[in-house]
């Protein structure tokens, strides 16, 4: 077994929330976070998009939602979700009937932004569209486009609008006892985001997706997500998520695990404690975490590493890892397994042998799962 366990005192209270299946993926209902991306290849170009979407579910993405602008588009989705590793989501904005031309295509969710697929006519046709197929929904708000007679009734996007849209599409739907629905409430403000999500998850019970819309690059983009989202998880709201960034999308996902990583809340791959060094570091840190980052991305376990350039922080932090790493001086270190001191390494061999413990480790920690749930 793994040393990574969830302590007491880390715990995070969850809301309550109603489970949904968006294809073989159990959403809300106390089932894992699950992580999304995008695809932002043309969907026509059916191979580019296959591709793209294996990358993100290679990289641990549950859920990849692939946008369907036109007819070409959403047919093309039957091509994409014959192979696809993981649910596929419709991307619907504007024409309701590409939402039906979606689910005859087989995709496992749509997602309709309510201020633009129409009124209740045209949403009534896409929520049979979705029973007949067999399809989830995700109400997906967005401060950009709200309805027009929100605008005029609050004078500018706000917390408050976002969720009376939300709302006013959960009665829709439950009007025509359709209960497969998951909703999001998104800004590019991370201020009315939380605002907006916080007053939604008192209003109802339906799983909701988090996010903050074009939230930016890479480092700004996460930078954003990680404060609103983290807050947000740290309060216990939030089913599913995705990290929007001006990036590629396996990006997203690993940007996505971080953030659940940090909180304790999902564990995939490993997690690396390091320094960020100092004049007293007894070998390279920061080249050494970056070849050990790129080195152990196929690692799929949840395990940690620690990498410390020196005594002071070191032996602690190595008590609560797998496997650790402590700078010593005279060219070598301590190797730390299982949080207990357990031999020396010279720096210049200190990269593959930690690679070579932490596979040894992993096989480990699989093994007695796969044991356990055979017993």
């Amino acid at each position: 077994m793994s040393i990574n366990h969830v302590r007491p005192w880390r715990n995070i209270y969850r809301r309550d929330s109603r489970q949904i299946s968006v294809g073989s993926v159990k959403v809300g209902g106390g089932a894992p976070i699950s992580v999304q991306t995008m695809t932002n290849t043309i969907t026509t170009d059916v191979k580019a998009t296959i591709a793209q979407v294996q990358a993100a579910a290679d990289a641990g993405a549950d859920i990849v939602r692939v946008s369907a602008p036109d007819r070409d588009s959403a047919l093309a989705l039957k091509e994409i979700v014959a192979v696809s590793p993981v649910p596929i989501v419709a991307d619907i904005h504007f024409h309701y009937k590409r939402a039906i031309e979606a689910a005859e295509s087989g995709a496992a969710c749509l997602r309709i932004n309510p201020g633009n697929i129409g009124d209740e006519t045209r949403v009534k046709e896409v929520i049979n569209a979705a029973r007949d197929h067999g399809c989830s929904i995700r109400i997906g708000v967005n401060a950009g486009s709200l309805e027009k007679h929100l605008l005029e009734k609050y004078g500018e996007p706000c917390p408050d609008a976002m969720v009376e849209s939300g709302m006013d599409h959960i009665r829709i739907l439950q009007d025509h006892d359709f209960h497969e629905f998951k909703i999001s409430v998104k800004a590019s403000d991370v201020f009315m985001a939380a605002a907006a999500y916080q007053q939604l998850a008192e209003q109802t019970d339906a799983p909701i997706h988090l996010g903050i819309t074009e939230a930016g690059g890479l480092m700004s983009g996460t930078v954003k997500s990680a404060i609103g989202l983290g807050n947000l998880l740290w309060m216990g709201i939030g089913d599913t998520l995705r990290v929007s960034l001006s990036a590629d999308p396996v990006e997203e996902v690993k940007m996505g695990f971080e953030i659940l990583k940090s909180l304790g809340l999902r564990h995939r791959g490993v997690n690396i404690i390091s320094c960020p060094s100092c004049a007293r570091q007894g070998f390279d840190v920061i080249k050494t975490v970056e070849m050990l980052e790129k080195r152990l991305e196929h690692i799929k376990t949840p395990m940690s590493l620690s990498i410390i350039g020196c005594v002071v922080n070191g032996p602690g932090e190595a008590l609560m890892t797998d496997v650790g790493f402590t700078g010593g001086g005279a060219g070598s270190g301590m190797v730390y397994l299982a949080g207990k001191q357990s031999h020396k390494m010279s720096n210049d061999q200190m990269v593959d042998h930690i690679v070579e413990q932490v596979e040894r480790k992993a096989a480990e920690i699989d093994a007695a799962a796969a044991a356990e749930a055979a017993e």
